[in-house]
């Protein structure tokens, strides 16, 4: 018998037919009051109020905040605060803050290029309609000089 059908380990879980794997017989919390499940609630509630807390940031700055503030600002400050709850929500939910350094390297980076190549085309985009509204061939304004 190989080593990947020993019934001492999970593997021969995952192959084949995998529905004990979702039929609770890989439950890993079924006994709540055990300190491992409490361990994981109080890792859910602090998430919770970490993302409560920068929501309601978001929500006090939109409401109060955003008629004495600069466009520009107030778009950075969003941005920040977005990125930074879907960064902490995909460490968390999605364990990518418990991978190996190299792993998240390998996630991250085209994440960055993803922004990069958003910002850059929306920049070019601007350009370029910058350019036609102003273009006297495509009928946009410019101005004359007086002679």
């Amino acid at each position: 018998m190989s080593g990947h059908h020993n019934h001492n380990s999970i593997q021969h879980l995952y192959e084949g037919d995998q529905s004990k794997l979702y039929s609770g017989v890989m439950a890993h919390h079924t006994d709540v009051e055990s300190t491992e499940s409490k361990t994981q609630i109080k890792k859910i509630w602090k998430v919770f109020w970490i993302l409560l807390a920068v929501t309601l940031v978001e929500v006090f700055i939109g409401m109060k905040l955003s008629h004495s503030m600069p466009k520009a600002l107030l778009a950075f400050i969003f941005l920040g605060l977005t990125l930074f709850k879907a960064g902490y929500i995909v460490a968390i939910f999605m364990h990518l803050g418990d991978e190996k350094k190299n792993f998240m390297t390998t996630v991250l980076i085209p994440l960055v290029l993803f922004f990069w190549f958003i910002i850059a085309f929306l920049a070019d985009g601007n350009f370029w309609l910058d350019i036609n509204s102003h273009s006297p061939a495509r009928g946009g304004h410019t101005e004359q000089v007086a002679k």
